[in-house]
């Protein structure tokens, strides 16, 4: 049992004026967090008592998988050259050097780290699968730090690593990890939802984020209301609606039409009195695509319907681009011929295969079956009509690489998606063979033939899951915690300290429901009782016993700060009370 009065809880009346969303207002009022600087915050002593549960937690679910590892923060250049991001996280890492001018970095994620024991210590396919984790600090030179915890530039991850022989195995894996996850975020009593989602900057092939529907989130998701599919936007996928197609004019070959002034999607619409939808749109791209230790810029161009926009996550894995930026009017000049505002597809030098030396376009799926569509001309003032795809000209791949928007169809059943942000608390993928190949890890077959394991990585969010709850269940008076991540299950206020009698009340109560098996706050303050309930109901302990007046006839006030609610309990009955509330009886 802990008493307030010999606690450091430095709650406040006022969040910060750079408080902007719920979690970082009242993990700052409550006493939880201090910043240090920007997005680097200190944990005081209730938000520590929080992370050491969640910690729990995860550490308990994830030894019924895997297996325990402390790996160290600061990494040897060497490793990240060798898997080939020591160039590609850019500014995204802190790089520091040594006093012998070596150069290290601060770890970001352990791929190269695991993968590194990985192939010093596994020889025989008897040795595998392994799953291996760590909850770990980790870094991020964030660009924009804001949000509280939400986006910062130190943070703890769980993070694990798998090791399998074959696909079979990493399947295995895989879901190991999506059962153990769910079991987490239970645990923690978070409400949630599976998401088909990007890998990123890790690579892989299938990967599901774990999200937090809330409005501080920075991720969009895409689901259906049926529940028949959710998934993050950078990957969402979508049904269409059909679009009536334009009449052929003239001969029904590409027509050249002066249109002074008309650069923008809106102003070619009205100008040929037609639907957005019946025009192509053109986005032309340079990417930074690495070959080998070089990293080389490449034109990349994405044709898409005028009312579309492209989903640059889906260009960038599709052309294996470690960064897109938008093409320079030097540049607009050398492969197509015109400015910005009148491109189009008609000319185009277009690449068979990606990364060939000409052009890759890229066309949209929704534009393959399409006819007598208007594009740009490639020459200024000028647009062309009769445009149809596979006719007037060719593309390196046809892919999906635009934005599901909200209305569209359900890939599954068809009804209207829904679009809302969300916060990400995990996020698993399959990587398959992409470190081990390029670190030389190898194992020996059942037949005795050199084969490379192929890998899957699993990361967890140590501080969202907190701030995430905390967006989940907040109002204007402050938070609560699920019981089994809050700092304290229950908090005991006595109203009047300075009565004797209630004093003493309130701490057998205290001590009661300690040995009951709770995690026990006893506030013995000597202040007044509205400012002890104000506290109690800002710092996220879910329950809270009143020890009044009515003490003198063998009653408490039990309230459930979650509801706001309270009732009447006997003195003897409490504990039973609390644990029927908490889900415990």
């Amino acid at each position: 049992m802990q008493r307030w009065s010999r606690l450091f809880i430095p709650t406040l009346r006022e969040a910060p004026a750079d408080a902007e969303v719920a979690s970082h207002k009242f993990l700052l009022r409550s006493g939880y967090i201090r910043q240090l600087g920007a997005g680097i915050y200190s944990y005081l002593f209730l938000g520590q008592r929080s992370i050491n549960k969640i910690v729990g937690i995860v550490r308990q679910e994830m030894d019924k998988i895997g297996q325990e590892f402390l790996l160290p923060t600061i990494h040897p250049s060497e490793l990240w050259e060798e898997s080939g991001r020591w160039t590609t996280m850019g500014q995204n890492m802190f790089r520091l050097q040594d006093r012998k001018g070596a150069w290290l970095c601060l770890g970001m994620t352990h791929e190269e780290v695991m993968t590194d024991i990985a192939r010093n210590e596994l020889r025989s396919y008897k040795q595998l699968p392994q799953i291996w984790y760590q909850i770990q600090t980790k870094f991020r030179d964030e660009p924009r730090p804001k949000a509280g915890l939400l986006r910062v530039r130190q943070f703890i991850m769980k993070d694990s690593y798998s090791f399998d022989l074959d696909e079979a195995g990493l399947d295995v894996s895989y879901r190991k990890h999506d059962q153990a996850y769910r079991a987490i975020f239970t645990r923690c009593g978070l409400s949630f939802v599976a998401v088909e989602a990007d890998s990123g900057a890790m690579g892989g092939s299938q990967s599901q984020e774990f999200m937090v529907y809330t409005d501080a989130g920075e991720d969009l998701i895409a689901s259906c209301p049926k529940g028949d599919y959710a998934a993050n936007v950078e990957k969402a996928t979508s049904q269409l609606s059909p679009v009536t197609e334009l009449a052929p004019t003239g001969d029904g070959k590409p027509e050249l039409v002066h249109t002074p002034g008309k650069a923008s999607i809106a102003d070619v619409a009205e100008f040929f009195q037609i639907l957005p939808a019946q025009d192509i749109k053109t986005v032309a791209y340079m990417a930074a695509v690495r070959n080998g230790k070089e990293v080389k810029w490449e034109p990349v161009v994405a044709f898409l319907r005028g009312d579309h926009t492209v989903n640059e996550t889906k260009l960038s894995g599709l052309v294996k681009a470690n960064e897109l930026r938008p093409m320079q009017t030097e540049e607009l000049e050398k492969y197509f011929g015109g400015p910005a505002g009148y491109l189009g597809p008609i000319g185009l030098g277009v690449s068979e295969h990606l990364h060939d030396g000409g052009v890759n376009v890229i066309l949209d799926e929704s534009l393959k079956a399409r006819q007598n569509m208007v594009a740009g001309a490639n020459k200024l003032d000028y647009h062309f009509r009769n445009v149809t795809p596979g006719r007037d000209f060719t593309w390196t791949i046809a892919a999906d690489v635009r934005n599901a928007v909200e209305g569209e169809g359900c890939p599954v059943c068809g009804s209207p998606l829904k679009i809302a942000k969300a916060v990400e608390v995990g996020h698993i993928f399959k990587l398959g063979p992409r470190y081990t190949e390029s670190m030389g890890a190898r194992v020996l077959d059942p037949n005795g033939k050199e084969v490379t394991p192929i890998m899957g990585c699993y990361g967890i969010g140590i501080e969202r899951i907190l701030t995430a709850s905390i967006e989940q269940n907040n109002d204007a008076n402050g938070f609560w915690l699920p019981p089994a991540i809050a700092p304290f299950e229950v908090v005991v206020t006595i109203t009047n300290v300075s009565d004797q009698n209630l004093l003493a009340a309130g701490a057998r109560i205290a001590e009661s429901l300690e040995s009951a098996g709770f995690d026990v706050l006893l506030d013995d303050r000597d202040e007044r009782a509205g400012v002890k309930f104000k506290d109690a109901d800002l710092v996220g302990i879910p329950y809270r016993i009143n020890v009044g007046k009515k003490a003198a006839e063998g009653q408490v006030e039990l309230v459930t700060r979650g509801t706001a609610s309270s009732e009447d309990v006997a003195i003897e009955e409490v504990a039973s009370a609390l644990r029927q509330k908490s889900g415990l009886a």
